[in-house]
């Protein structure tokens, strides 16, 4: 019988999947990866040109969960208690907290990089303490909270790269590429459809199975030698010249324990969906980038010469192998 309800709640996040896919064309990678963070209980970056799907991605999976659902458009003038919320003095002479957006379970901080420092600041208090402080007053966030975040790759007019700090509390960061030709006519054919029959807004997962979910996947096995290889993947990024002068000369500096804890946790729910109750190298592989590739500072050097974080996370692979 448990196993039976375990099948069922996979089966129901792998139905999620299946449906995104329908109305999301061409981003499977991005799509697995935003599950694979609710899953996590981790945040996530999307990153990639205007008018990819990025913002429709987060939207899509919000409308199928059964869960309270807040955007925020971030922009330079934006304050901090447009996110957090602010006393308000009633007519009854008192001072109520009105929440703000932040105040739901799932968040799209949409074009999040065009804030300025004060915004990011009150942004990082919600992803790492899941609470946000309103003058002497700390209120705590509903749960489970899931920052979902966007920003271009091209436009980079006005706006304010995010701090290393808050890059390292997102668990992964997704790259969103142009979709193919034929992912292009399967957008025609799919804006028409929409436009006649309208948008689908059945909820396929509520919180209770998010839990639930999220309790079998703590439960997923992963061996002393997984273990010892997410960590010398991590050492080699802090110590290149043990493995390469070339990975040397193209790294800034390393990546801390949050990767650490980033890999474990996406490799054993990239398991589960997979059907299995223990995870094996290629749980890890497969995340090298969205879990890395944020946390780490190229060398000049390497930017000189177009050097990617993804060129060097697959140098890092060839180097790096699971015993």
């Amino acid at each position: 019988m448990a196993a039976t309800a375990q099948a069922d709640i996979a089966s129901a996040f792998c139905d999620l999947i299946e449906r995104l896919s329908t109305e999301v064309v061409g981003q499977s990678e991005v799509i697995r990866g935003l599950v694979l963070a609710l899953l996590c209980d981790g945040h996530v970056l999307v990153e990639g040109p205007p008018g990819t799907g990025k913002t429709r991605a987060v939207k899509t999976m919000a409308r199928h969960l059964a869960a309270g659902f807040g955007r925020i458009q971030f922009t330079p003038d934006l304050l901090p208690a447009d996110l957090t919320g602010s006393d308000v003095y009633t007519a009854n002479r008192e001072l109520v907290f009105q929440q703000g957006p932040l105040f739901n379970h799932l968040i799209l901080a949409d074009e999040i990089n065009r804030a300025p420092a004060r915004v990011q600041s009150a942004l990082l208090e919600a992803m790492e303490e899941k609470q946000v402080t309103v003058g002497t007053h700390t209120y705590a966030l509903p749960q489970p909270f899931l920052v979902m975040a966007t920003q271009n790759s091209l436009d980079q007019e006005g706006t304010y790269p995010l701090p290393e700090a808050q890059l390292d509390r997102f668990l992964m960061k997704l790259t969103v590429d142009y979709p193919s030709r034929e992912a292009d006519l399967s957008i025609l054919k799919l804006q028409q459809a929409e436009e006649q029959r309208g948008l689908s807004r059945e909820a396929l997962v509520d919180l209770d199975q998010v839990t639930k979910a999220r309790e079998q996947i703590s439960q997923v096995r992963v061996s002393d030698a997984i273990e010892q290889y997410i960590v010398d993947v991590v050492q080699a990024t802090r110590h290149p010249e043990q493995y390469s002068e070339q990975l040397a000369a193209w790294l800034r500096h390393g990546v801390g324990a949050r990767a650490i804890l980033s890999l474990h946790r996406v490799a054993r729910a990239s398991a589960w969906l997979k059907g299995r109750d223990y995870v094996v190298p290629e749980d890890v592989k497969e995340y090298l980038a969205p879990c890395l590739s944020h946390r780490l500072s190229l060398s000049y050097e390497a930017l000189a010469n177009s050097v990617t974080t993804r060129d060097l996370i697959e140098a890092l692979s060839e180097h790096v192998v699971a015993r």
